[in-house]
């Protein structure tokens, strides 16, 4: 196994596998409804592929390899999306979206150079959302409204999970603790970024860790962030403390977008200033997409977390490396 399997002590799911399928659907339909609610979005759809060399898939932290395959009919490539945070952008300018108003999608991707453990999977699934704000709200005020208002989404759906499956026992705390990746170096510099997000969201049990993708004082990156859509001065990532691993769990990265200004700073501190050779990079530049605010939540990750789950697989069907489907049997943990 490429990255280490956690067993919780005398594990027992507290679902069984059917009150599990159920349960997935009632987390999937109560938490997008007060998603949308929450920040004001329409669902529309989205592309599970883009063509190769359009510069609108993501590019994650700019090593990950693409899943792509030719297509007989057009004569040239197509990858499959590693997220949806360009083309959400360009979606809002195409359909008219004005300041205020925003988009959320169901959003699948292969992620073919993920590792796997508890919490990730090659086959990701999340509610990619998108929305469009002003000059005067991108700011970090903004940003700490936004973030409040999904975990409270969060909070919601588990209250409703929790009154329809009274044994799942564990609570969600809705105040959120802002901190930004160099105050956790400050705090904690002998350990590592996983580290440092553990034991702050130990201690603070709900937690926005902000300015993720520049260097820190130590000249290391906190985790890494491609350059070319979040803001990394006004971005992070929210993570719940969760009691069955024993860990912190991260349910979303989001973030303000990238002005014309700080695109072209990121690009030229990642060595990636070719990309502006995009229609998406030309188009932020000059000023014809709107400023926006989103982020990716993962559909499995909450499901795990609400339903207390000791692994992704337990809520989600995809390939596990032969050793984990083993030692999960052995411990009681049903992969699908």
């Amino acid at each position: 196994m490429s990255r280490s399997l956690y067993i919780p002590k005398d594990y027992k799911s507290s679902l069984t596998l059917r009150e599990t399928q159920h349960a997935i659907k009632y987390i999937k339909d109560v938490f997008q409804q007060a998603l949308s609610f929450a920040l004001t979005l329409d669902r529309v759809s989205a592309p599970l592929i883009v063509k190769k060399g359009s510069g609108i898939n993501d590019d994650l932290n700019g090593v990950e390899r693409k899943v792509d395959f030719d297509i007989k009919e057009i004569g040239s490539d197509a990858e499959v999306v590693q997220s949806l945070a360009k083309w959400k952008r360009m979606a809002l300018y195409r359909y008219g979206y004005s300041a205020g108003e925003g988009i959320y999608t169901d959003m699948n991707a292969i992620r073919r150079d993920d590792d796997t453990d508890n919490t990730h999977s090659v086959f990701v699934d999340q509610w990619d959302w998108e929305k469009v704000i002003t000059a005067e709200t991108r700011n970090i005020e903004f940003l700490k409204e936004t973030v409040k208002a999904v975990v409270k989404a969060v909070a919601y759906a588990k209250r409703k999970v929790s009154l329809r499956y009274p044994v799942l026992k564990e609570k969600i705390y809705e105040d959120v603790f802002f901190i930004t990746t160099q105050e956790l170096e400050d705090m904690y510099p002998d350990k590592t970024p996983k580290e440092r997000e553990r034991l702050i969201t130990k201690e603070h049990k709900t937690v926005f860790i902000m300015q993720i993708g520049g260097k820190l004082a130590s000249g290391e990156k906190h985790d890494g962030r491609a350059p070319d859509y979040d803001d990394w001065s006004l971005n992070g990532d929210i993570f719940f403390w969760d009691e069955t691993l024993d860990n912190a769990l991260e349910i979303s990265s989001m973030g303000i977008r990238v002005d014309a200004k700080s695109l072209a700073s990121q690009l030229k501190e990642c060595d990636a200033e070719d990309r502006m050779q995009y229609d998406y990079h030309k188009m932020i530049a000059n000023g014809t997409l709107p400023l926006t605010i989103g982020g990716g939540i993962g559909q499995s990750r909450l499901c795990m977390f609400l339903l207390e789950k000791a692994h992704i697989g337990e809520v989600q069907s995809s390939v596990w490396p032969e050793d984990m489907v083993q030692t999960c049997a052995e411990n009681g943990i049903t992969l699908l």
